[in-house]
């Protein structure tokens, strides 16, 4: 008479118990890792550069600085070869490409970048700075009224130099042959848009450019404005 084998139950055993161990084997093997976060996103333009167009206390008004993330390194001022044939001390005026340059010696320009609103496009030629001011008054066209009378009508009797004025920190009035051309060079309260086509407006520079610039030009300086 044959003896009963264990083998089978003991068999049953041992693959129970390894069957049972194998997730506690598998999760030794899985590791807890946090995902790595993306690194954030940097400025395109310089700690320098950056720095030029920070915060600032001008005439008894804030200038806030234009965030570096919005900086765009083709309008950011900055000395170029220049392009133009115009001689030393001439504002020459590209619509069409937004930029701005004022002629300086040994062949350069300092060129800053702008904004260009419908106003901007309505005169080319050549013209001179009739007069500057800081923080100046502003009134907008009749035209301007027309087109956005929400926005503009307000104002049709002017709104005084301040931080929320479209024309910002400083504007440049050009005149021709002693006849005002409503053309102005001024300064912005929306950075964002240089380098932009915008509804209104003539040309736009982030305020610390137009307060460069405006150290840099005298009245009666000889402005050339391209067509746009």
């Amino acid at each position: 008479m044959s003896v009963p084998s264990d083998e089978p139950r003991q068999f049953s055993r041992r693959t129970l118990l390894c069957v049972l161990a194998s997730p506690l084997v598998l999760a030794a093997c899985v590791t807890d890792r946090t995902p790595t976060p993306a690194p954030a996103p940097q400025p395109l333009v310089s700690p320098a550069d950056a720095a030029r167009y920070g915060a600032r206390v001008d005439g008894g008004f804030d200038i806030p600085g234009v965030d570096p993330m919005e900086l765009k390194p083709r309008y950011i001022r900055q000395l170029v070869p220049n392009p133009t044939s115009y001689g030393t001390g001439t504002l020459v005026v590209d619509p069409a490409n937004r930029f701005l340059y004022l002629v300086q010696e040994n062949g350069m320009a300092l060129r800053y970048g702008v904004g260009v609103g419908k106003e901007g496009l309505e005169f080319s030629g050549t013209a001179n700075v009739g007069y500057k001011r800081t923080w100046p008054s502003w009134r907008p066209t009749d035209a301007m009224i027309a087109r956005e009378p929400e926005r503009n009508g307000p104002w049709k009797n002017g709104m005084p130099g301040g931080p929320q004025n479209p024309l910002g920190a400083r504007a440049l009035y050009l005149f021709k042959n002693g006849q005002d051309t409503l053309y102005r060079i001024h300064g912005t309260n929306e950075p964002w848009s240089i380098g932009e086509a915008v509804s209104s407006g003539c040309i736009r520079l982030m305020n610390q450019d137009i307060i460069d610039l405006y150290g840099r030009v005298p009245d009666g300086a000889k402005v050339v404005v391209l067509p746009g």
